[in-house]
């Protein structure tokens, strides 16, 4: 351990760390553009500047590693001087955009300007001109009047996701950041991009001119695209309406957790907040033999009932349940106490293949697309509790020894396809419980509707076993209750009828 003197005051760090982590970790912020954990420290915005006792000038803290009696400020009058100049620098071209641009409110040079800057203008030239919102990709705009040259986007490009989009083209004053030739800017971790530029060069075409930033709470949660679970920001927009009154959720972010997704997400995971307002189901109903809203009690004590007729003139082995690994661990202990330690049942198909399963590779996606495959193993299912092949449910139904269908948060077309409502319509009983309706909602008996993640709190385990909690973000849709709710509910169903 090196022992320093940072602004007057001792401090400890492991000899060798870069002075601007251990600034940061002992509460002293120091400011940077081009300096990145996760990227590097070329040391080309020299922000970071700091006085070292006896160094000959002040020197980049992002590029200096602590040794035991070194002696640093960061608050001295030539550090100050520095600061400000290098900022003046960097906004000598820099267009008045703040009111127009997407990143006012979190960055970098409006912050800094106001604690560091504040400075009276010494520049009277033009600024120059490059393009401006350039679409470099599906997902992300290029203002390259904005961009400072800080290289982060072409550091991730080139060390992290190995696609090589970006570069700094032309030199002097004509540098600028632009895509390769050939090149668009379109890989499965793009939208990174934009949560590492530092300035408002690169945008995310989704959020662009939706909602200022400070109009948004944020909540921390844990993406349910796959299996790897990775730490996020859901940033929602309850407090102030959105202009077209349909969205709830403006954006996810990556949370930092070294463990599981590091600084970054995937473009999936990033974007899967739109389904949070789409195809919802939010009314309790009965759909066959005629349509008719219930309430939650009338429900479960008819679908208890349903349940407990089916079972007594056919057995166990004529429900079959379907389950999905979005389930959270609250959910699936409910679920095996409803399914299997009440109700004994025997055939379940929990698969992910083929409608929740994709594409992975070697940095984050995973091939199931779920968060929790993981919960529901530590209890026994996928191993004990073995999952029926697909195709032999549907066999089973053909040939009618699968009498009922209980299916759980799964869209059923996306597994049997257009044979899908033959194999439903000549079922005694279908109940259809989650968060979207699908296709599936509408050939369902009774159809109960579930919060999703965002709208619940619970836990997640990883594929590699790591739980993770999450807390509820938005208020349900309708008369939405969290999955375990449901089960408890449709258990108590089943007392009250055995009492009567």
């Amino acid at each position: 351990m090196a022992k320093i003197t940072l602004n007057g005051r001792p401090v400890e760090a492991a000899d060798g760390t870069l002075l601007i982590d251990v600034a940061k970790q002992a509460g002293v912020a120091i400011p940077h553009y081009c300096y990145h954990p996760a990227l590097g420290n070329p040391g080309n915005c020299r922000m970071c500047l700091v006085e070292i006792k006896g160094a000959p000038k002040l020197m980049p803290s992002c590029r200096v590693r602590v040794a035991d009696g070194m002696v640093v400020s960061t608050e001295s009058p030539a550090v100050a001087a520095a600061q400000s100049g290098e900022l003046e620098l960097h906004l000598v071209n820099h267009p008045l955009d703040c009111p127009v641009c997407d990143q006012s409110g979190e960055c970098g040079l409006q912050d800094y300007y106001m604690s560091i800057g504040r400075y009276k203008s010494s520049m009277v030239e033009d600024k120059r001109h490059f393009e401006k919102r350039k679409p470099v990709g599906p997902r992300v705009m290029l203002d390259q009047e904005r961009c400072i040259a800080c290289t982060r986007c072409v550091r991730f490009l080139a060390e992290v996701s190995k696609t090589h989009e970006l570069g700094m083209f032309g030199r002097g004053h004509q540098e600028r950041i632009d895509l390769a030739p050939g090149k668009t800017l379109d890989n499965p971790y793009s939208g990174n991009v934009v949560d590492i530029c530092p300035v408002g060069a690169l945008t995310d075409r989704d959020f662009r001119y939706q909602v200022r930033v400070w109009y948004l709470d944020r909540s921390d949660t844990v993406c349910p695209g796959c299996s790897r679970g990775c730490a996020i920001s859901l940033h929602t927009s309850t407090q102030r309406p959105w202009h077209n009154g349909a969205r709830r959720a403006a954006r996810i972010k990556p949370r930092f957790n070294p463990e599981v997704n590091g600084y970054w997400i995937c473009d999936e995971g990033r974007y899967s907040y739109k389904a949070l307002d789409r195809d919802r189901l939010g009314k309790v109903l009965k759909l066959k033999p005629s349509r008719a809203e219930l309430s939650w009690d009338a429900a479960f004590s008819e679908v208890s009932s349903r349940v407990k007729g089916l079972l007594e003139d056919h057995g166990p082995q004529s429900l079959a349940v379907v389950a999905s690994g979005a389930l959270s661990n609250e959910d699936w202990r409910s679920f095996k106490k409803l399914f299997v330690d009440s109700w004994k049942l025997v055939n379940f198909a929990f698969d992910p293949a083929p409608d929740q399963a994709g594409e992975e590779d070697a940095l984050l996606r995973r091939r199931d697309k779920v968060p929790n495959l993981k919960g529901g193993a530590a209890l026994g299912f996928g191993d004990q509790i073995k999952s029926l092949p697909w195709e032999s449910l549907a066999h089973s139904i053909e040939a009618g020894r699968i009498k009922g269908l209980y299916v759980v948060d799964r869209d059923l077309f996306g597994v049997w396809g257009a044979k899908t409502p033959g194999l439903l319509e000549g079922l005694e009983l279908v109940v259809f419980q989650g968060p979207w309706k699908g296709s599936t909602g509408d050939l369902a008996h009774y159809r109960l509707p579930a919060t999703a993640w965002a709208e619940e709190d619970g836990g997640f385990t990883n594929f590699e076993g790591r739980s993770q909690g999450y807390r509820a973000a938005l208020p349900p849709v309708g008369d939405a209750q969290p999955d375990w709710r449901i089960f408890e509910g449709l258990l108590a169903g089943l007392r009250a009828g055995r009492a009567e």
